[in-house]
């Protein structure tokens, strides 16, 4: 009878712990990879409507740390993404966030969001 209770309370818990992560990893909080808790925001999907690159005058190349999944590239993305005039898109093998905007680039605010989402840009 007390083994069974043990075995219940084990399974509740794991169950839990389970649903947080799931819970903290989709609302952004939480690492997706580790579950460790990630001090970033969580930016909304930005939908670029413009895909014509001919649009896009000015273009940069920027190196970006702690990313370790295809969910942490995404992240980077949308953060970027989140800046007026730009179109991003991120490679997780090289670490490299290809950005095209429309106007000058502003390194400070591309600096900015990717910060904001969990994450470095490396000079």
């Amino acid at each position: 009878m007390l083994a069974n209770a043990i075995i219940i309370a084990a399974v509740i818990a794991i169950v839990i712990l389970g649903i947080r992560r799931i819970v903290g990893t989709a609302t952004g909080t939480r690492d997706c990879c580790s579950g460790d808790r990630r001090g970033g925001r969580a930016f909304r999907a930005t939908r670029v409507r413009d895909r014509d690159e001919s649009h896009y005058p000015y273009v940069t190349d920027l190196r970006i740390s702690g990313m370790s999944c295809e969910s942490c590239a995404t992240r980077v993305a949308r953060a970027l993404d989140s800046v007026a005039g730009t179109w991003a898109t991120v490679d997780l093998s090289s670490r490299t966030a290809h950005v095209r905007s429309k106007t000058p680039i502003d390194l400070d605010a591309y600096r900015s969001v990717v910060s904001e989402a969990g994450y470095r840009v490396v000079v």
